[in-house]
């Protein structure tokens, strides 16, 4: 690690002395030349890998802005599988020893960085980077690599000062039943299954003659993490999203699946099955058939994120004429005494983000693009496009988008590859409803956008509820603790201690599943016994090797 962090330092001091114009490959075709990137506008194509995305398209209004401002233009590749998995391509760049010069590879980044492809930013942010640095503020330091190496080597690609205006909430109901009961909605999973119950009662068929479904999920592929696993935590642990782990008071690692709370709530799950309340076919269904019931407005309640239903089942609901079957997130917990943590802030998540190759032809203009894009004037443009076009100014100086420009947004699907507009995962943003020192967003997505968009069904919850928006239905942010450490499952986990979560994940899935499907009665022996399979598999030990790589992020 020191030997990376010398041969980072070096090379800035290099870079400032005018002595070096680029590194790695050497090559000069389109650098900035004698002045080693101080010239910040002559142009320079840097070619970008991008793991998640197929907008390759930089000629676009956006593209060319940032070009005109930067002379940079970036040449994008990306995986040519459909999964946007990088690993195959990251593993076949440590082969030949080549890289992009910019490279947003996700989860194999970890790769990159022990066979030494990505260079320490530190030292070209300390001297060319005055609005990254602004940009992260106080969470700076999360960029820190940690387990002995400050290096930065990522940029984040999560949005700094996030506020979460869209939420799923631990679960979810339709919009129906809430109506039918005016509006009451549950805080507590007793009050959540009575509803579920009395409506499923009063309605066992739909309008259409499909036999109506309680609760469903999906767990027979990853997604059980999603709708099994993940909902676990949030509803009877009372714990933010920390993947598969839950972090106490004095910053110890726990792996979620075999708390008190969570046995409960598997115990319930496991009533539920056996009562015809959960969906019998939850862990042998596809996906898309689990997607499909939800589409066709059958189930009644789920356990879920937002993400992942919206834009399959929401989308051919309100398209069917079938919003009042969309779904409501909610903020239900196990007990009274407990609160819903789905709006407390985590901090700035990293682990993903953007870095420089050492393969890189010109490092000192990539950590100035980076830096444009941190600017107050490419975090605009990045994000709202051009003015007069995409967005305009209000009597007060405050972006908004017209109506015709949010319509074509939503009607489009290449609306962000015909504009640019957030159209290349990976850079550095400000996240939803970060403002700047003057209160003027730094993204189309505020509350004042969020409340304007609403439909009938959530109007009229939030005139029963007496608010402005869904989500103040919730604990909010303030009530909950300021965290010294970002989203557990962001980080960039060793490998070693990757693989042995893997293996509780592993034994956990089916575990589970036994749990629910087994009957009541089995339901001790059969928790019992997966507890104990993830005991003879190495649980303590990894919880140590958790804690101590959490230790080391805090520290």
């Amino acid at each position: 690690m020191k030997r990376r962090k010398l041969i980072a330092v070096l090379m800035a001091s290099l870079l400032s002395l005018g002595l070096l114009a680029g590194c790695g490959s050497g090559s000069d075709s389109g650098s900035s030349g004698s002045e080693g990137g101080e010239s910040s506008n002559e142009p320079i194509t840097l070619t970008y890998y991008n793991a998640d995305t197929n907008n390759d398209v930089w000629d676009n209004p956006v593209g060319r802005a940032i070009t005109e401002a930067t002379g940079v233009t970036l040449e994008i590749s990306y995986p040519v599988g459909s999964t946007g998995d990088a690993a195959q391509d990251v593993a076949l760049m440590i082969a030949e020893g080549k890289y992009p010069d910019l490279i947003y590879a996700k989860a194999s980044a970890t790769n990159l960085y022990e066979a030494g492809a990505l260079i320490d930013m530190t030292d070209l942010i300390e001297q060319y980077g005055p609005n990254i640095k602004k940009m992260y503020g106080d969470e700076f330091k999360k960029l820190k690599w940690g387990n002995g190496d400050e290096g930065i080597y990522q940029l984040s690609a999560y949005g700094v000062n996030a506020s979460t205006l869209n939420e799923s909430g631990t679960c979810q109901i339709q919009w129906a039943v809430l109506k039918e009961n005016d509006y009451k909605y549950p805080t507590t999973l007793a009050e959540y299954e009575k509803m579920i119950k009395d409506y499923l009662a009063a309605h066992p068929t739909t309008e259409n003659g499909l036999e109506t479904i309680g609760i469903s999920m999906s767990a027979s592929d990853w997604h059980w993490m999603i709708t099994l696993g993940n909902p676990a935590g949030f509803i009877a642990d009372a714990q933010p999203d920390n993947g598969q782990w839950i972090i106490d008071e004095n910053y110890q690692c726990h792996y979620k699946h075999q708390t008190e709370e969570e046995k409960e709530y598997f115990k319930w799950l496991s009533r539920m099955y056996d009562e015809g309340v959960l969906d019998p076919q939850f862990d042998t269904q596809t996906d898309e058939d689990y997607i499909a019931k939800l589409s066709n407005g059958q189930v009644l309640a789920i356990t879920d994120s937002l993400w992942h239903y919206a834009y399959g089942a929401h989308v051919a609901l309100k398209q069917a004429g079938m919003l009042d079957k969309t779904y409501a997130g909610l903020p239900v917990t196990l007990r009274e005494d407990q609160k819903a943590p789905t709006l407390q802030y985590q901090g700035l998540q990293v682990g993903w983000g953007i870095a420089i190759s050492t393969s890189c032809k010109d490092p000192v203009r990539a950590i100035k693009f980076l830096d444009y894009i941190c600017s107050d004037e490419g975090a605009v443009l990045y994000r709202w496009g051009i003015e007069g076009e995409n967005y305009e100014l209000d009597e007060n100086g405050i972006r908004y988008r017209p109506q015709e420009e949010i319509d074509k947004s939503k009607s489009d699907p290449d609306y962000s590859k015909k504009t640019g507009i957030g159209n290349y995962q990976g850079f550095p943003i400000w996240g939803d409803g970060a403002e700047d020192e003057n209160g003027n967003p730094y993204t189309p997505t505020t509350r004042a956008s969020i409340i304007e968009q609403y439909n009938e069904e959530q109007q009229a919850a939030c005139k029963a509820w007496g608010v402005e928006m869904v989500t103040d239905i919730f604990p909010q942010p303030d009530e909950f603790p300021s965290l010294p450490y970002s989203a557990l499952w962001a980080y960039q986990i060793p490998q070693d201690l990757s693989n042995a979560e893997a293996l509780l994940n592993e034994i956990a899935w089916p575990g589970l599943v036994k749990c629910v499907k087994g009957g009541e009665a089995n339901f001790d022996a059969n928790w019992d016994a997966m507890v104990a399979e993830m005991e003879a598999n190495g649980l303590r030990d990894t919880e140590k090797m958790m804690t101590e790589f959490l230790a080391d992020k805090i520290n």
